[in-house]
């Protein structure tokens, strides 16, 4: 019932900056969590990012000091800078209810980071 609509995913290189965006629509109560996990070909989906209503900030400790999460009640961004080769992936929004009422994926954007 809730659609996630992510953008910005693209080729950069090493060194280099994306923006996600991703944006929630549909019949939408509310939503307590928003984040980004990501997965790489051959491994887990894993966590990134993610903020709470309550703007609890929450990141791997692969990503911080590179990536930053901002929100409102129903988007969310993710700053890249700094970028890896490692960071290559497929890039997941995801939404999830009050006491994990519902969860919602997004279809996914690639990042490539490559010279």
């Amino acid at each position: 019932q809730v659609q996630l609509v992510e953008s910005g995913g693209g080729l950069v290189q090493p060194g280099g900056s994306l923006r996600l965006s991703c944006a929630a629509s549909g019949s939408i109560v509310s939503i307590y969590i928003m984040g980004w996990y990501r997965q790489a070909p051959g491994k887990q989906r894993e966590l990134v990012a993610t903020m709470s209503n309550g703007g609890i900030r929450n990141y791997a400790d692969s990503v911080k000091g590179r990536f930053t999460i901002s929100r409102t009640k129903n988007t969310v961004d993710l700053q890249m800078n700094s970028l890896k080769p490692e960071d290559t992936a497929v890039y997941y929004c995801n939404a999830e209810g009050p006491r994990s009422s519902w969860g919602q994926w997004g279809q996914g954007t690639q990042v490539t980071v490559s010279s």
